[in-house]
């Protein structure tokens, strides 16, 4: 009981609350939405592609799935933190600057890409085949087979993994944050436990906690909307 009553008179939670922490539940918003947007939307073009050049797929060819497969493992084989500070030196050729909200979206979106990649070849990959070989027997092209009954017969699966590589992503802004990203995991480090001041740090955390709650519940709500 002392503990905590030490807490609450040593604490700057209040003071950082507006100049801040609301700041910073925001960069973190920026960071996992427009990095979703650009991983999802990559990542089912490159998923279309692995999954119509299988020796299986409505283009076979070998070459492409070959190495788009082996760069997506790649890819995917680095831890996201190893991966942030590694490209570094791109994401500042491209962006202009290493640190920062923009370029913690381009190396999340560069990390969680072949994710998404692999995520789009295995609910596509679902699809019963009996469904694709009558959308052939009927006269349907490649991509009205692949838009129109591939994607809408996959699209639960693809709704349940994206929420689970959004919630990644707010994993991995809140890490990123050790590494200059800003955000509520910059927040916790720097005003927090760096400082001392628990409070802050344990009150980021219940933001996290209740971020991770609102994307699996909005998930969920769309997963049974598409089911």
């Amino acid at each position: 009981m002392i503990g905590i009553t030490r807490e609450l008179e040593n604490t700057n939670l209040m003071r950082y609350m507006s100049s801040v922490i609301i700041p910073s539940i925001g960069d973190t918003l920026i960071m996992v939405l427009v990095s979703a947007i650009f991983s999802i939307f990559f990542g089912i073009f490159l998923g279309i592609i692995l999954v119509m050049t299988d020796k299986n797929g409505l283009s076979p060819h070998p070459i492409i799935h070959g190495v788009l497969a082996k760069v997506t493992d790649i890819i995917r084989s680095f831890p996201m933190m190893i991966l942030i500070v590694a490209i570094a030196p791109i994401t500042r050729f491209f962006i202009g600057t290493k640190i920062g909200v923009q370029a913690a979206i381009f190396a999340i979106v560069i990390g969680s890409t072949p994710f998404a990649t692999r995520m789009t070849e295995n609910s596509l990959n679902t699809v019963d085949s009996q469904l694709i070989k009558m959308a052939r027997s009927i006269g349907a092209s490649k991509l009205q087979i692949i838009f129109k009954v591939m994607l809408v017969e996959a699209l639960p699966t693809l709704v349940s993994n994206f929420t689970i590589m959004m919630i990644n992503m707010l994993n991995t802004s809140a890490m990123a944050g050790a590494v200059g990203a800003g955000g509520l995991g910059a927040v916790a480090l720097t005003y927090g436990y760096q400082r001392f001041d628990y409070l802050i740090m344990y009150f980021i955390v219940i933001i996290l906690i209740f971020l991770v709650m609102l994307i699996q519940g909005i998930g969920n709500k769309l997963y049974k909307l598409t089911k």
